[in-house]
């Protein structure tokens, strides 16, 4: 498996999605009270003993481990978390939804202009353009409002002793340790999402060492503050050394022709732009596709749905979560972030036969009769479901919480 700067793929749309409910953010929000909330484990005390010899044997003093476990303790909400996670898939077209929502673009396009001077900066040290960074870190924290609070040597201790992945959190304990010997941060500092995950744009402590900076030579890298400067340019800096290459989109909408061999869709097949236009392959105006290098067509959504012609940097994100979805959201709100429209094509309709509109008529028609399910962006989560199975109960219905035409039409 490709080990990515964050902990990836407890399904499909990556651990990002699992967060995600009724019309809210991709982001994972501030832990509950029950996840921060410490139990006597005497396993854990064990483990956290034996433990000890490993990590000095790493290069770990007995100052840093004494002091970073003084306030760690096992997090049963984090066992919790990690064994609940669930096969949890969502169309391209409501992960879109979710990626470039309203709120997401407005607040990312304030943000661009609040640090333009700083983004800057880091497109002129690291060649990464502004949009890209401010898209990761939108979609990672939610521009750094929801950042995790969950004590990490706490988190990664937890889930190194329980064993399910515990080689994978061992060796990201052990990276943790090193930030804190190192004086980057405190260990009460150290606070990130429940898998360890950390900072604005939510780096894992082996990512951290290898790829943040002390963008203003302060002697610390620090990802955690309320400000974004390294952070925002550890993010630059990753992908540079990923391969980035300063003037090529990520990718492009393309049209393709009636007749189209949809054999070569995939990254697996790449070819130049001249190619692709010999066969009729345009962007969305009808023009040829620039000559950005070679590459290749995804059809995300199936046959029937919108295509993208994406290139190298499109790889290169890939580096920072593997997961195609998260690369078109990445792409598509640094675009929306610019200026660009939503996307041009049309979806297909989902397994229950609805489209996006028909969701957000249903979500709509919920809350006027009394069902809230906060928000209208057609996509369904926790909360519209909550409502669904509500108004089902109500009118006697068998209580599935699943939208369809039938109950948009009982709503109607």
């Amino acid at each position: 498996m490709q080990v990515t700067r964050r902990v990836i793929s407890f399904g499909a749309m990556t651990a990002l999605l699992s967060a995600c409910v009724g019309g809210g953010s991709m982001s994972r929000p501030t832990a509950s009270d029950a996840i921060l909330r410490t139990a006597p484990d005497a396993g854990y005390d064990a483990w956290v003993a034996g433990f000890r010899a490993r990590a000095l044997g790493k290069g770990i003093s007995a100052q840093t481990y004494d002091s970073a476990f003084r306030s760690a303790g096992f997090l049963p909400g984090v066992i919790e978390r990690d064994r609940n996670q669930t096969e949890f898939t969502r169309s391209i077209e409501d992960y879109l939804a979710i990626a470039a929502s309203d709120e997401r673009v407005s607040l990312g396009r304030s943000m661009m202009q609040k640090y333009g001077g700083l983004l800057g900066e880091i497109e002129a040290r690291y060649g990464v353009e502004p949009q890209i960074v401010a898209a990761i870190w939108g979609l990672e924290s939610f521009y750094g409002t929801r950042r995790g609070n969950v004590p990490v040597v706490s988190a990664l201790s937890t889930l190194a002793y329980e064993g399910r992945r515990g080689a994978f959190f061992e060796q990201q304990l052990v990276a943790a340790l090193k930030i804190l010997q190192n004086g980057d941060v405190t260990a009460q500092g150290m606070t990130g999402s429940w898998a360890g995950a950390m900072g604005h744009t939510q780096f894992i402590p082996t990512s951290y060492l290898g790829f943040a900076v002390d963008f203003r030579g302060d002697g610390r890298r620090d990802i955690w503050s309320d400000d974004p400067t390294d952070a925002l340019a550890s993010t630059a800096a990753y992908l540079r050394k990923s391969g980035w290459v300063q003037g090529q989109p990520w990718g492009v909408e393309v049209v393709l022709p009636s007749g189209f061999n949809t054999a070569q869709a995939g990254r697996g097949t790449s070819r130049s732009t001249e190619d692709w236009a010999a066969q009729g392959v345009r962007d969305v105006n009808g023009r040829p596709v620039p000559n950005h290098g070679a590459g290749s067509i995804l059809l995300p959504a199936g046959a029937s749905g919108p295509a993208f012609m994406v290139f190298r940097n499109f790889t290169v994100i890939t580096r920072y979560n593997n997961a195609e979805s998260y690369v078109i959201g990445v792409g598509h709100l640094s675009d929306r972030l610019l200026g660009g429209g939503k996307v041009r094509g049309a979806f297909p309709p989902d397994a229950s036969g609805m489209t996006i509109e028909d969701r957000q008529r249903l979500q709509q028609r919920l809350t006027a009769a009394g069902y809230d399910t906060g928000g209208s962006d057609g996509v369904i989560g926790g909360k519209t479901k909550s409502a669904i199975e509500a108004f089902q109960r109500a009118r006697g219905l068998p209580v599935t919480g699943e939208p369809t035409l039938a109950l948009l039409a009982l709503l109607a």
